[in-house]
């Protein structure tokens, strides 16, 4: 165990987490999700759910303020199939420790769900959790965190 780290994050994940740069895509998919047949860098999360994981990972993942700077989002969820707007559950849980563990300036987008899976096998890694709402699946893009320690915030 060490200090102030969510015993979430497994030493498999912090190894994938720290190894992502700059503009690396990280999906965090429910347990429905076919993360195998997506990618070969997968990270299981069994008997975690979708708003556990995000808040730990969120808690050590700095977002990206480049990609919100060129109309972007940092964040992204799985749209519902016929129903963009619908907001599941779990994407509610989602946008909420967004804002809770990220700040409140961050907003979650939505990708439609071929498209989800076409940037899913673009991703640096897929991280799935035994979460079995569906479309509980979500895009994040790694920042930069400055020497300081701090993320770097791009201004507009």
């Amino acid at each position: 165990m060490l200090i102030k780290l969510d015993p979430i994050l497994s030493p498999e994940l912090l190894f994938t987490l720290r190894s992502m740069g700059h503009g690396d895509k990280l999906v965090l998919a429910d347990a429905n999700f076919p993360a195998h047949s997506m990618n070969k860098n997968v990270v299981r999360l069994d008997g975690v759910n979708i708003n556990d994981a995000s808040r730990a990972i969120l808690s050590v993942f700095p977002l990206d303020s480049f990609v919100v700077s060129q109309g972007g989002m940092a964040a992204n969820r799985m749209e519902v199939d016929d129903k963009p707007n619908e907001l599941t559950d779990a994407h509610k849980e989602f946008i909420k420790a967004v804002k809770d563990v990220s700040g409140d300036n961050w907003q979650v987008g939505s990708i439609e769900r071929q498209s989800f899976y076409e940037e899913a096998k673009k991703s640096y890694a897929i991280v799935t959790t035994t979460d079995a709402r569906p479309f509980g699946c979500f895009i994040i893009t790694k920042g930069v965190i400055k020497p300081d320690g701090s993320v770097w915030v791009l201004n507009k």
